[in-house]
């Protein structure tokens, strides 16, 4: 059996193995601070191979940087050995759930996630801080060596915190905010889909540098849209020259995606308003000019859409010639021939829905555009910018405040609901996975599981969040919540429980729980890493190698990161010969990690086959059972993985 790493993958290990698939040529070897072999980068033969566009030295060249920003990359590609622990009494239906809810240095959990939910997030939301010389920003240990980096345990200072207060008067006052956001946009990206999106709200103290940090790390390509929010209408009193009443929203697409790829439904207000017309079958449609109405294209281009419609004088269409019948062709006013939306083929078909009208003394084809179209309703682009009274930061703050019954902001604006909403509805996925790694008070998780009551949608969520300390003379604290987790947990708990009552019909399929994680030190002893490096006497003092007060559901979600399980998958357990077995995603994986495991114990669990199979090194009863481990799978599962911890 393999030994599992138990800890996260190296970002560069990743990097040498995408730039070796491209140059084979360039990949050697060399000796790692181990002293031992390890695979490295020639970038002599790399500069060779792109030496038709390679820039050094001092030649000048459009560039974005600042201080520190290699070794912000450095600390986003570094490992880290740290796990996350399961906390049930925090949870809401455990179990059953597929939400999560983090608590941790996003940085760190980041990191964690990138095996498991590598190319699986389909949409990001992100309110991180704006820098506006009052708040805080991460402080990331930039001085670490990469062996340091491995032991990067998530822990925290005294107060719980890894935050510092970045005032204007910091000479390092963009930089530090570059370095805290750089690394964690970089991750964040890889954890998206292929046609997924990130949007990031911001104000105008950082736009222009994130702006160029998401453009350097997605493609300026990729840029979607710069939506201009209005969220203070009343403005900003304390301002120095102008009384700021809006922020941005920053969109990004991970590829290319096609026209229309962020439209959202029309409301019942905008169909009735829209599709004033209806048929004999009481169905509301709307008329649209048939011609194209761009003079990009025209006959000259478009040849295919340059064809003749007949028109009866009662105004019914045919494609047919009949010599009674007026003839149209797509000319406008002014002679210029221009062309159809439809091809013939397509006009031909669906003859029943042209309409043939005089406009002005000529004749004009319409075709009947219908509100709904297999039971969808129609789609409209969003604007560049957002007016929506909903949309305030008032309306989040008198939401949040009714939720928690209480005239005092126990958390200062909180996001609108609606606002998020309108962004999960952007993305164009009724099951899509939601994560938000500055999650706050939880308005995103609270927006999901609004959404998903309103369309029937099946969206998760994984919100991720520091838990930093809640001032002692403010309301949260007064309140009884000694950290923005409490509040963000106590918030989707009862926004959970009030979307549920409120939509009883579909209250049964909603998932209105959440699995609590919380981000600490690795389950494993140093023995565990480094066993070369610990002495004899210190081996006899470790039987063994984990950690005391780590239980069985520590070490299965620490195995699950490894091997790239869900943490929102399904658990099972049973006993067999009074062992207690683990069972992850039906038969994905099974471990178990009681001492004195029989025969009777690993025959058992490779009977069910599963994917891989997970013991601890020391878990075996005998030598007997040791050497008798790898025959019976061999005679029941030969395809299992086995790994030991």
């Amino acid at each position: 059996m393999d030994k599992l790493n138990m800890h996260t993958p190296n970002g560069v290990d990743r990097n040498i193995e995408l730039i070796g698939k491209l140059f084979p040529n360039v990949l050697t070897e060399r000796l790692g601070e181990d002293g031992k072999p390890e695979r490295a980068i020639d970038f002599d033969a790399l500069r060779q191979e792109l030496s038709k566009s390679i820039v050094e030295g001092p030649d000048e060249r459009y560039q974005f940087t600042w201080p520190d920003k290699r070794k912000s990359v450095l600390l986003a590609n570094s490992p880290i050995a740290a796990t996350l622990r399961p906390c049930r009494e925090d949870s809401v239906n455990f179990d059953s759930t597929e939400n999560l809810y983090i608590e941790g240095d996003n940085l760190d959990v980041l990191k964690l996630l990138q095996e498991t939910y590598l190319g699986k997030i389909k949409m990001i939301y992100i309110d991180p801080p704006y820098n506006t010389g009052n708040d805080f920003v991460y402080e990331d240990d930039f001085a670490q060596s990469a062996g340091e980096f491995l032991e990067r345990d998530g822990q925290y200072d005294a107060q719980g915190n890894r935050l510092v207060q970045n005032t204007d008067s910091n000479g390092r006052f963009h930089t530090d905010w570059l370095n805290m956001i750089y690394p964690r946009l970089k991750l964040a990206k890889d954890l998206l889909t292929d046609d997924g999106v990130i949007f990031i709200s911001i104000d105008d103290n950082e736009i222009h540098n994130l702006r160029k940090c998401l453009d350097e790390l997605f493609g300026y390509n990729q840029f979607v849209a710069q939506i201009t929010l209005l969220c203070n209408p009343k403005g900003r009193s304390q301002d120095k020259y102008v009384a700021n009443c809006h922020e941005y929203i920053l969109i990004y697409s991970k590829k290319a995606l096609k026209n229309g790829s962020f439209s959202i439904p029309k409301s019942d207000d905008d169909i009735k308003n829209d599709y004033s017309l209806i048929d004999s079958n009481g169905c509301c449609y709307r008329e649209l000019e048939l011609r194209n109405t761009h003079r990009d294209f025209g006959k000259f281009n478009r040849q295919n859409l340059w064809y003749p419609i007949y028109i009866k004088p009662s105004g019914e269409v045919t494609l047919n010639y009949q010599s009674e019948y007026y003839e149209v062709f797509p000319i406008w006013d002014d002679g210029y021939e221009g062309c159809w939306t439809w091809g013939k083929e397509k006009a031909s078909s669906d003859a029943h829905l042209l309409v043939g009208k005089k406009v002005n003394g000529k004749w004009k084809i319409y075709r009947k555009a219908y509100a709904y179209c297999d039971i969808q309703a129609p789609l409209k682009q969003v604007k560049s910018i957002w007016t929506d009274k909903l949309f305030f930061t008032e309306k989040g703050q008198i939401f949040f405040s009714s939720l928690f019954d209480s005239k005092e902001k126990i958390f200062q604006a909180p996001k609108s609901v609606h606002m998020i909403r309108q962004c999960i509805q952007m993305s164009q996925s009724q099951d899509a996975l939601i994560l938000d790694f500055f999650s706050g008070s939880g308005t995103t998780a609270h927006a999901v599981m609004q959404q998903n009551a309103e369309d029937g949608g099946n969206r998760k969520f994984i919100m991720v969040q520091l838990p930093e300390a809640c001032p002692e003379d403010g309301e949260a604290y007064k309140a009884g919540y000694k950290t923005i987790c409490e509040i963000g947990k106590e918030r989707i708990r009862r926004a959970g429980a009030k979307i549920a009552s409120e939509n009883a019909t579909t209250a049964a399929g909603l998932d209105i729980g959440f699995r609590v994680l919380k981000l600490d030190s690795t389950n494993m002893k140093d023995v565990y890493y480094s066993p070369a490096a610990t002495s004899q006497d210190v081996l006899f003092d470790r039987a063994s190698n984990i950690k005391d007060g780590r239980g069985p559901e520590d070490l299965l979600f620490q195995v699950m990161l490894e091997l790239g399980v869900l943490l929102s998958s399904n658990i099972t357990e049973t006993v067999i010969a009074g062992k207690k077995i683990f069972n992850v995603a039906d038969n994905f994986l099974i471990a178990c990690f009681d001492e004195e495991i029989s025969d009777d114990v690993v025959t058992a669990i490779a009977q069910q086959k599963p994917c891989y199979a997970v013991l601890r090194d020391s878990s075996l009863k005998s030598d007997s059972v040791a050497a008798n481990f790898e025959q019976i799978f061999a005679t029941f599962s030969p395809d299992t993985v086995r790994r030991i911890l």
